[in-house]
């Protein structure tokens, strides 16, 4: 006989039956309780209970005999894992709803859009979306999750729960993880419905609590940044400042350890500023305005009355650098971050590569003629690949991600088209920078070279060039990833030698194409000052400049591409054409070296 015993020592609750009752399988017979806990005790088969051997309150021991039992005839048997039945998959949506499952359905409700309909009216007339809206964009359908969606403003005492609840969801910030290109990243969106998008000291308590798995995981950030900056009305929280948040520590502490994208549209000021300053990259529309300070803490300090508009707009913040990709929205600016952040995903396999010969038609015959040397740059990078970063500022220097034979890389190339390709200090910093970039992320650098060297001249001088340009010498002399030069025209003197990375032996390889001429300086000041008494010594006039021409004609000979390639200056003249080749067999070669410090991007 198989009786029904107790599988832990515990306490008699409750019988469910009573002696002479049938009972089909999986039925509980007995409830028992140890540790606080209850236990039901169910029928392994269908049997008759013929005894109980134990009252309610009653201790039992483990294995000890429960009740005496007996088979019994064909007694209705309940599925042996009712938790988990077909019977129970049936009836589930035909259950009622439990109480605390209602409770915390009807909560999370009001943290949604649709629980705010004028509030999200409101955004869509001024043609911007809602913080849930940009991060369901971002990330890859039905792969965020959301921490902290129940916080509210810490204005208990100044407002009730209901009104919390209702109007200040979140706490003004939606924070989660979510996968991104089938990637995992940390993304995190300030709310501008909810008290302007403010900084609260919950929502501050968020960012730190996602901020802290982004460095402990090596997790990429993303930021939607817009909002006014700290908030003075949360009471609750026994402080006076707020000075001692940790927020802008550890967000600054994410640099050169994981990229950081931030994306501002709509206002965007003091602390959320701050925290967009500290981003590896700033997406912004052409409709946000990016400020320290804005219009109150403007009027506040003495220094005038202004409209928000007037402060740090797209078109000023482009132009100094701050911003590094203007987009029409916030549509377009998650596109752009979704792109940028698969530069830093792996390599890809869909490659298109473009068409080789096109690279033989960039640079003119004419080696005086101006051109575009953003053609040689989508000559050389996979097709659809290309993104430009700091497009408005430093225009001496275009810097650009990309992927070459499906490998993620930095791109950069002087600009012809400004200053003849010289380079200038916001042209250094910005490239400086660049290298910095794609150094802590671990991307190789390819640089297109034409550039007669640094700017000169007094009112250069006046904008610390000295201090700028060497910027790149020193950035160059700590990278960690492969550095690939090929010299399009001119490579004159110490801007040639920054644009590959101190000298012509640093990078893996400094290949030319034919069209390259090279000198300590540009070739026209060499045959002036050097040949200044030969010069002198013929009249002014056509023959004066015929010597002129000779002497030039020999120095471009001299420092041809084809004679610099037999003293071993360069390491190789290569056909245009063969670029991609060369480059896809560069990156193949050589390695990244693992970071030897803790490596950082300068802000600027």
């Amino acid at each position: 006989m198989k009786h029904l015993r107790a599988p832990l020592q515990s306490r008699v609750v409750q019988w469910l039956v009573s002696p002479g009752a049938s009972v089909g399988a999986n039925e509980v017979v007995v409830i028992l309780e140890a540790m606080k806990m209850e236990h039901e005790i169910r029928a392994p088969s269908a049997m008759r209970i013929t005894e109980l051997l134990f009252a309610p309150g009653d201790v039992v021991q483990d294995n000890e005999v429960l009740c005496l039992c007996e088979p019994a005839a064909a007694v209705a048997a309940l599925p042996e894992d009712s938790g988990h039945s077909k019977a129970a998959a049936q009836t589930h949506d035909a259950a009622p709803v439990r109480a605390d499952l209602e409770r915390l359905l009807a909560r999370a409700a009001l943290t949604q859009d649709a629980s705010r309909p004028e509030a999200v009216a409101k955004r869509h007339t001024l043609g911007l979306r809602t913080a849930r809206e940009n991060l369901a964009d971002l990330c890859d359908a039905n792969t965020f999750i959301e921490y902290g969606a129940l916080a509210v403003a810490a204005q208990r005492s100044r407002r009730s729960q209901e009104d919390l609840e209702r109007n200040t969801p979140a706490d003004g910030m939606v924070t989660g993880m979510g996968r991104v290109n089938e990637q995992p990243v940390v993304a995190m969106a300030y709310d501008a419905t909810v008290l302007a998008g403010t900084q609260g000291m919950r929502n501050h308590q968020k960012t730190d609590r996602m901020l802290g798995l982004a460095l402990q995981n090596k997790l990429p950030v993303v930021l939607f940044a817009e909002g006014g900056g700290g908030r003075p009305g949360d009471v609750d929280m026994p402080i006076v400042a707020g000075l001692h948040v940790g927020t802008f520590a550890s967000f600054a502490r994410l640099n050169g350890q994981v990229p950081v994208v931030g994306i501002a549209a709509g206002r965007c000021f003091a602390g959320n500023a701050a925290l967009l300053g500290c981003c590896d990259v700033i997406i912004a529309t052409r409709d946000s305005n990016i400020g320290m300070g804005g219009p109150a803490m403007v009027e506040g300090g003495g220094l005038g009355v202004f409209k928000p508009e007037q402060i740090g707009p797209s078109s000023v913040q482009q132009a100094n650098g701050v911003i590094d990709v203007l987009v029409d929205d916030e549509a377009q600016a998650v596109a752009v971050a979704r792109q940028y952040l698969s530069y830093f995903q792996g390599p890809r396999t869909d490659v298109v590569a473009p068409p080789e010969n096109a690279l033989r038609e960039v640079v003119p015959q004419n080696r005086l003629r101006v051109y575009d040397a953003r053609d040689a740059m989508q000559g050389v990078a996979d097709v659809g690949s290309l993104l430009h970063l700091r497009s408005g500022f430093g225009v001496g220097i275009h810097t650009a991600l990309a992927r070459v034979g499906g490998r993620p890389v930095g791109l950069l190339a002087n600009n012809p088209l400004h200053l003849g390709g010289a380079i200038d200090a916001p042209a250094a910093d910005k490239a400086a920078r660049f290298m910095q970039l794609c150094n802590a992320h671990g991307l190789p650098l390819i640089s297109l070279v034409d550039t007669p060297g640094f700017m000169v001249g007094p009112d250069t001088e006046a904008t610390a060039q000295v201090r700028h340009v060497s910027r790149m010498f020193v950035a160059a002399a700590h990278l960690r990833v492969p550095y690939l030069s090929v010299v399009m025209r001119k490579g004159y003197g110490l801007g040639a030698m920054a644009m590959t990375a101190g000298g012509f032996h640093s990078p893996l390889f400094t290949a030319a194409w034919p069209t390259a001429e090279f000198g300590a300086m540009g070739l026209e000041g060499a045959v002036r000052l050097g040949f200044r008494k030969e010069l002198d010594a013929v009249p002014d006039g056509p023959q004066r400049q015929a010597l002129f021409e000779e002497l030039l004609a020999r120095q471009v000979d001299n420092g041809s591409a084809i004679h610099m390639a037999t003293t071993l200056e360069i390491d190789a003249v290569i056909d245009p054409a063969q670029t991609r080749h060369w480059l896809i067999t560069g990156l193949q070669s050589a390695k990244v070296a693992p970071l030897s410090s803790v490596a950082s991007i300068d802000t600027w």
